[in-house]
């Protein structure tokens, strides 16, 4: 009787003490820097906008185009 409560002491409370034993949690004081304002964010951005700027340049040129091409054909009508 008394190895039984000795192997199931021995088996017990070094589980307990597991169980007792949590790792700490980060600080949650501090938000995280944000990494956003590098010089390869600003790279990207620009790297992003630039087709998009190329697009509304050749927009503007097809607008005017189709804007003489009806004007010609007015003028040529009347």
């Amino acid at each position: 009787m008394k190895t039984t409560l000795l192997r199931s002491a021995c088996l017990v409370f070094p589980l307990l003490a597991l169980c007792a034993c949590k790792p700490e949690p980060p600080p949650t004081d501090q938000p995280p820097e944000p990494k956003a304002a590098t010089a390869d964010a600003t790279q990207l951005r620009e790297a992003i906008q630039q087709p998009i700027d190329r697009a509304r340049a050749v927009d503007a040129a097809s607008q005017r185009a189709a804007d003489d091409q009806r004007a010609a054909i007015d003028a040529a009508t009347q």
